[in-house]
């Protein structure tokens, strides 16, 4: 069910897991265009401990986006504004989990902030951050 601007309160709350493959990782550099050899050779990665090929953020944003598309507030919705810091990388083979949390409504704009965390499969916060959506309550 989708929620209007209206049925919308602090505080909900919603979260999706996704598994990051070597197969999404080639569709990315495939659509992007982007071959920087942080995501294509399995011995640069950022730090000594894991060999794995590094997973873009912009590609774990899209686990994002698609809570909110699918989850919270589930209506189609405009990004106006998101800030992320990444704490550490996402490797292939991952799972993370991003949770978003309702902290603001802004009923005169449709305007919705929430807090992002995103976490991987051993509880390690990998992303964290905010968005703020304009909500235009129209049924996806």
């Amino acid at each position: 069910m989708s929620l209007t601007n209206s049925e919308l309160l602090t505080g909900q709350s919603a979260s999706l897991q996704r598994i990051f493959t070597e197969d999404d990782l080639h569709q990315y550099n495939e659509l992007t265009k982007d071959f920087n050899p942080i995501y294509q050779h399995y011995d640069i990665g950022l730090d000594n401990r894991d060999s794995r090929a590094i997973i873009p953020g912009l590609l774990v944003e899209g686990l994002i986006s698609q809570v909110i598309t699918d989850k919270l507030p589930r209506c189609a919705c405009v990004l106006l504004q998101k800030e992320m810091i990444y704490y550490h990388p996402v490797y292939i083979g991952d799972e993370i989990t991003a949770e978003l949390t309702i902290v603001d409504i802004n009923h005169d704009r449709d305007w919705v902030t929430q807090k992002v965390i995103c976490f991987n499969q051993n509880g390690t916060e990998v992303i964290k951050g905010q968005v703020v959506i304009y909500v235009t309550g129209k049924v996806i």
